[in-house]
C-alpha cells in the first residue's frame, strides 16, 4: 500500500515538473560574486538569490545580462567575474541561443573559440577554449577535465582535490590535515532531464574544538558514516575516515515548474548562517520542487534525514529514520526588495512518510493539528533589500514555538518562548575600493529552539543540527571582509564573538537541540546565556592564488578562544597551515 501511495504521487506530479538545470555547489566564490553584482549594479537577477542552490542557465543568462547592458559601468574586476562565470557554466552557451556581441580579453591564457552558438549566425566569444588541450582530450576548455556537447547532450567531468595541512598548538600530536580525493560529474540530455554526482574521499584529523563536538554528538560535522582513521608515520590516532556523495536528477517539461530528487544539502537565507535551513549537516534523501512564476518561487523540500549519529550504530543495522517536510515562499516585491514565508516540519512516523506532508501548498500547521499536534513545527519570515547600490540590509526570524499573552503581556520569561532572529548588512566596495566587501551579522536564539519534547522530532540531522550550527540559547556577532585584489588573489577575514550558555549536571537549559525539552528544563525565567556561561571569539585569515580555472594554492590563519565558568571547558586553538584545492570550496568549522 505504501509502494502504491508513493507510485501515485509521483505520477500526478509527472507532467509538472521541471528540473531547470544542474545547480552550483554550495560554498562556491561564485554565490558572493553574484550577490555582489546584483548589489552594484542595481539590476535585479532572474532568480531569489534567498534559495540557494542557484542554477547554472540562471546566472549565465544574468552575466549575459549584465555583460551586453549599455547603462552599466563594469570595472575590469567585474569583467572578469563574468569571464569566470561564462567559463564556469559553459554548457549553457552551447545549446542555448544567447545573443552574444563581445569580444574576449586578448591577454587571457585562453583564447575565444569561434563558433556559431545561434540562429542568428552571429559569432560567440564566450565560449573559451584553451590552447594546448592534454592529449587534445583534457581541458579543452579552462573549467573542464573532460567534456562532451551534441546537439542534444551535454557532460562535464572534473576531478576534486583538496590536501591541506597545518600546525596547531594542541596537546598531543600538532599535526592537522585534510586528504580528499574524488570526482564530480553533471550533464543534460534534451534539455528536459539533468543530472549530477560527486564522491568526496576523506581522511582528516581535526582541531581539539571539532573533536570535542564529534564525541559529545557521536557524529562529525558535516559528515554521515565514519571511521577512526590511525597512521603510525605520522603518530596520529585520532583522526577521521569517511565518504560523502551527493547526486541527483532533476525533471524538465515546463519553463516554470521542476523537480529534482536526490541526496543533497541545502541553504535559505542571505547571511552566513542560516535560522531556517542550512548546509550545516550532512547530505540528505529529498524530493525537491521549485515553482516559480512570475515574481514568485515556491519551493517545497520532502526529506529524510538520520534520527541518530553514526557513532551511535552497535553493528550492521538500520539507522532510525525521521523526516522534515519545509516550504519557503519568496515574493520579489520591487526589483530590490524580497520578502520570504518559511515552514517546516520534522516528525517521525516509525520510519514512514506522513503522507499528509505531501500537500505543497498548505500551512503544515493545520495538518499538524489534524494528525494530533505530536510533531515540529517551526515558522519563519525574511527579507532582503537591495540599496543605494552600494548595501544590502537582509533579516530573518524564526518562531519555533510562542504564546502571544507570555511573550508580549508576561514578564515571567516562559521557557516555551522559542524564537531565533538574524539582522545582517552587506557593503561592497567599500571605501571606493573595488571589490573590497564586508558583511556584519548578528543572530541571536532562544533557549530550547528546534528542540521538542519528542527527541525524535528535533530539528536535526545525523546528530547536527539543520540549521545554525551553535543550536540555541546563544548570541552571536559575525564580521567578514573579502578583498578580490586580483583576478587571481583573493584575500578574506572573518570574526566573530558567541555569548552562548552551556548544559551542566544533568539540567536541560536550552543548548543542545538534541536534548528533549521534557528532560529537566527551566521552566520561568529563561533567558539567553542561562546555564555554564560561555563565550567563543574566533578569528581566521585566508589568501588563495588561483593558478589555474578552480585551482588554487591556500594559505591560512586560526585563532579560537572559549572561555566558560568551567575551568576544564577552557579551550584555546590557533594554527597556521596551507594547501591545494582543486574544484572544491573551502568548508569553515565556525562553531
Amino acid at each position: 500500500m505504501r509502494s502504491f501511495y508513493i507510485a501515485l504521487f509521483f505520477w500526478n506530479f509527472a507532467g509538472l515538473l521541471y528540473g531547470q538545470g544542474t545547480l552550483l555547489p554550495l560554498g562556491s566564490e561564485t554565490y558572493w560574486t553574484m550577490e555582489r553584482l546584483e548589489i552594484e549594479t542595481g539590476m535585479s537577477a532572474p532568480f531569489h538569490s534567498t534559495l540557494k542552490y542557484y542554477l547554472r542557465g540562471d546566472m549565465v543568462r544574468y552575466a549575459m545580462q549584465l555583460d551586453t547592458s549599455s547603462g552599466l559601468s563594469l570595472s575590469a574586476k567585474d569583467r572578469a567575474d563574468l569571464a569566470y562565470i561564462f567559463k564556469d557554466n559553459n554548457e549553457w552557451l552551447v545549446t542555448s541561443a544567447y545573443p552574444v556581441t563581445l569580444a574576449g580579453p586578448k591577454d587571457d591564457p585562453v583564447y575565444a573559440y569561434k563558433g556559431k552558438v545561434d540562429s542568428t549566425g552571429e559569432w560567440s566569444s564566450y565560449y573559451y577554449r584553451t590552447k594546448k588541450p592534454i592529449l587534445k582530450i583534457f581541458y579543452r576548455t579552462p573549467a573542464n577535465f573532460y567534456e562532451i556537447d551534441r546537439p542534444f547532450f551535454h557532460l562535464r567531468v572534473n576531478p576534486i582535490v583538496n590536501f591541506y595541512g597545518g600546525k596547531t598548538n594542541e596537546r598531543g600530536s600538532d599535526l592537522l590535515f585534510l586528504n580528499q580525493r574524488g570526482f564530480r560529474i553533471r550533464g543534460g540530455i534534451d534539455d528536459r532531464i539533468f543530472f549530477y554526482t560527486d564522491l568526496i574521499e576523506t581522511q582528516a584529523r581535526f582541531p581539539d574544538y571539532v573533536r570535542e563536538r564529534s564525541e559529545r554528538d557521536n557524529a562529525v560535522p558535516g559528515a554521515g558514516f565514519f571511521k577512526p582513521y590511525r597512521s603510525s608515520i605520522f603518530d596520529i590516532n585520532d583522526g577521521y575516515d569517511f565518504l560523502q556523495a551527493q547526486g541527483y536528477f532533476g525533471f524538465n517539461i515546463t519553463k516554470h515548474v521542476g523537480m529534482q530528487l536526490g541526496h543533497g544539502r541545502h541553504f535559505i537565507g542571505n547571511g552566513y548562517r542560516s535560522l531556517f535551513l542550512s548546509d550545516f549537516s550532512p547530505n540528505y534523501f529529498y524530493l525537491k520542487l521549485n515553482w516559480r512564476v512570475w515574481r514568485f518561487h515556491l519551493q517545497n523540500i520532502f526529506a529524510e534525514v538520520a534520527l541518530q549519529g553514526a557513532g551511535d550504530d552497535v553493528g550492521d543495522l538500520l539507522i532510525p529514520k525521521k523526516y522534515f517536510a519545509a516550504h519557503y515562499l519568496s515574493f520579489a516585491a520591487t526589483p530590490k526588495l524580497t520578502v520570504g514565508f518559511f515552514e517546516s516540519v520534522v516528525f517521525s512516523r516509525n520510519n514512514q512518510f506522513e503522507l499528509q506532508y505531501l500537500n505543497p501548498v498548505i500551512l503544515y500547521r493545520t495538518v499538524e493539528q489534524l494528525v494530533g499536534s505530536p510533531d515540529n513545527v517551526l515558522l519563519g519570515f525574511e527579507f532582503k533589500w537591495n540599496l543605494l547600490e552600494r548595501t544590502q540590509l537582509y533579516g530573518q526570524v524564526i518562531f519555533d514555538e510562542f504564546k502571544f499573552d507570555e511573550l508580549f503581556l508576561s514578564d515571567r520569561k516562559w521557557w516555551g518562548n522559542k524564537y531565533g532572529i538574524q539582522a545582517g548588512v552587506k557593503y561592497v566596495n567599500v571605501f571606493g575600493i573595488d571589490h573590497l566587501d564586508a558583511q556584519a551579522e548578528f543572530n541571536l536564539v532562544r533557549p530550547y529552539t528546534y528542540s521538542h519534547r519528542d527527541s525524535s522530532a528535533t530539528y536535526s540531522n545525523y546528530n547536527q543540527p539543520l540549521a545554525h550550527p551553535l543550536g540555541a540559547n546563544f548570541k552571536e556577532y559575525i564580521l567578514r571582509l573579502r578583498y578580490q585584489a586580483t583576478p587571481k588573489l583573493l584575500f578574506k577575514a572573518r570574526a566573530i564573538r558567541a555569548n552562548t550558555g552551556e548544559d551542566v549536571d544533568g539540567i536541560n537549559y536550552g543548548y543542545n537541540v538534541l536534548e528533549p525539552t521534557g528532560n529537566n528544563k527551566i521552566e520561568e525565567g529563561v533567558v539567553i546565556g542561562q546555564g555554564v556561561r560561555t563565550e567563543i571569539n574566533l578569528f581566521g585569515l585566508e589568501a588563495s592564488y588561483a593558478f589555474w580555472h578552480n585551482m588554487e594554492l591556500t594559505l591560512e590563519y586560526f585563532f579560537r578562544d572559549k572561555q566558560s565558568e568551567i575551568p576544564e571547558r577552557r579551550l584555546r586553538t590557533s594554527y597556521i597551515g596551507g594547501g591545494l584545492r582543486i574544484n572544491i570550496a573551502k568548508e569553515y568549522q565556525d562553531f
